[in-house]
């Protein structure tokens, strides 16, 4: 397998520079972190450890579920008496424990600014103390360079089917959201993904279209329209069968049960009688995602570092 060695790998452009890699060789066990977003909602941390623990299976090696923000401030009562953890704490931890060697394993899409931005200014500010803390960062799920590898659409595809089938729906309107973005290269993605996923559903879907759920009101983010609010008011998806696909991998408080995407849901059934939508799951307790994982963690491992 080949692949190209820099810090930040497939689809982000390299944040790092070589002075994030100190002039020692990675230890061979590198402590692995599988990285979200965050979420104060506690079904999405519960989640992200069942991933963990999943992948850390497939994987034969531990993983950690770490949140980027947030997080921490859900009631650990409500996490089965276990804080959630969040991600300069615990790289601050693992340092003073000694360990210099930490692969972050993204549960993003796409290159987020909270990648590219949030995390290599952290590490730098934590390598004011130790110099030596070396943090590799493994490729997001969905690699922009090659549209060829579709296996997230394949995900996003099944679930439609699964909505589908769990309704009796006959050939709906699909529509792939995201949260929205202010960065055009994680929009990329999702429109990468949902190209994807309508060749992948073909004449099943009478029509699939792209939306995102929110963005900011600036006209250089004009790129998030149509939102899904918008969409759903739209001659195909304002009557009919409509599977909203929600391209969110944990049940946060946006595509959790009863959450932003249920209520946009609800309040376009009420604008539209002749309406019907189901929302699908979200995608990270699918069983195809922990190979894709396991891929990116392992090439991140066997990777040979900078000189």
């Amino acid at each position: 397998m080949f692949f190209t060695q820099i810090f930040v790998r497939a689809t982000l452009p390299r944040i790092y520079t070589a002075d994030f890699m100190p002039n020692q060789p990675p230890s061979p066990e590198p402590a692995v972190l599988l990285v979200d977003n965050g979420s104060l909602a506690p079904a999405a941390t519960l989640a992200l450890r069942v991933l963990a623990e999943k992948l850390a299976q497939a994987a034969h090696r531990p993983v950690r579920p770490v949140s980027l923000l947030h997080s921490s401030a859900i009631n650990p009562s409500l996490l089965n008496q276990q804080p959630a953890e969040i991600l300069e704490p615990t790289l601050r931890k693992l340092a003073a424990d000694g360990i210099q060697d930490i692969l972050i394993l993204p549960l993003f899409f796409g290159p987020s600014a909270a990648l590219t931005d949030y995390l290599p200014s952290r590490i730098r500010h934590l390598r004011e103390t130790w110099p030596h803390l070396r943090v590799r960062v493994a490729p997001c799920l969905v690699d922009a360079t090659n549209p060829k590898d579709n296996r997230l659409a394949q995900i996003l595809a099944d679930r439609v089917h699964e909505s589908a089938v769990q309704n009796n729906f006959s050939r709906p309107a699909v529509a792939v959201v995201d949260h929205g973005t202010p960065q055009p290269a994680v929009n990329a993605v999702r429109e990468l993904v949902t190209r994807q996923t309508r060749e992948l559903l073909g004449p099943f879907a009478r029509i699939v279209a792209a939306c995102s759920m929110e963005r900011r009101p600036e006209p250089e983010y004009d790129f998030n329209e149509p939102l899904l609010e918008k969409l759903l008011d739209t001659p195909d998806f304002s009557s009919g069968e409509v599977i909203i696909a929600k391209m969110f991998l944990l049940p946060g408080r946006h595509a959790g049960p009863g959450g932003d995407l249920a209520q946009i849901a609800l309040a376009a059934q009420s604008r539209h009688p002749n309406l019907k939508i189901v929302l699908t799951e979200t995608l990270g307790s699918h069983q195809r995602l922990i190979p894709i994982l396991k891929e990116r963690l392992e090439q991140e491992i066997c990777a040979e570092p900078i000189k």
